[in-house]
């Protein structure tokens, strides 16, 4: 059996090992993982073929990145990687919205996850989710009723999606939505997916009212959909990093927004 320079062994196990350093740095060149791994270069691009397959990362010409782009989400572990801070800061000026006895709708950004974190403390409460990580996160607070919104379930984001999730949705009436998206720009909000957008759509529309969590490297940014305008939401609460010219947008068009400080 051969072994890698990591010194672990087989090719499930050096996939792991090469989707855990596109992970973390973001974008790699092929050749730099044939030679990190001491493989060749063939070897490698069959490797990251199969971690595309998977949803996990992106080929482009000369190497595979983890990032998004205006086509393209990200993984779900590259998101938990991503502005953490910010997003934590986001969430503890939002869970200041929520009070005992209320029905609460999350989607399956990592945004929500972290205010799913805060929850605990406020009850009883009703959370309905389709993220997979939120239903095991919350699946044992005695407190918090949790509805699990089924469908396909997609590994790309760790959430249940599709035709069944959006007619679950539909039969619903929650008190707040909290909701993210990949980009924001001339007063809309927008996605990359276009089944992804179909279920924050519904959500938005079962909810009394809806807020959108959104940090500052989702700003002056535009993706393939349009997933609503931001007069659909009744608060945006953004981190202490967005810009002025960004801020500046919002003001002028009267969309109510709070700044979290980090």
């Amino acid at each position: 059996m051969t072994m890698d320079r990591s010194g672990r062994r087989g090719p499930e196990q050096r996939r792991q090992d090469i989707a855990d350093v596109v992970l973390s740095a973001g974008s790699v060149a092929a050749a730099e993982l044939a030679e990190r791994f001491g493989v060749s270069l063939m070897t490698i691009h069959r490797d990251l073929d199969e971690l595309e397959r998977r949803g996990i990362v992106r080929k482009h010409r000369g190497g595979v990145t983890a990032q998004p782009s205006g086509v393209f989400e990200s993984n779900v572990a590259y998101r938990l990687k991503s502005m953490g801070p910010a997003k934590d800061a986001i969430a503890e000026r939002a869970v200041g919205l929520i009070e005992p006895g209320m029905a609460v709708l999350l989607d399956d950004s990592t945004s929500a996850l972290a205010l799913a974190r805060r929850l605990a403390g406020i009850t009883p409460l009703t959370v309905v989710t389709n993220f997979l990580r939120i239903i095991n996160l919350l699946a044992g607070e005695r407190d918090i009723r949790l509805m699990a919104l089924g469908g396909d379930y997609d590994p790309l984001h760790d959430s249940f999606l599709g035709v069944s999730c959006v007619d679950a949705i539909e039969a619903l009436n929650v008190d707040l939505c909290f909701v993210s998206t990949s980009a924001v720009s001339e007063g809309f909000a927008y996605h990359q997916e276009q089944h992804i957008v179909s279920v924050k759509r519904v959500m938005l529309r079962a909810a009394a009212h809806n807020v959108l969590l959104l940090d500052h490297s989702k700003l002056n940014r535009v993706a393939l959909h349009r997933v609503a305008p931001l007069t659909a939401f009744d608060r945006v609460v953004v981190d202490d990093g967005a810009d002025a010219r960004a801020l500046r947008d919002l003001d002028e068009r009267k969309v109510p927004y709070e700044v979290a400080t980090t």
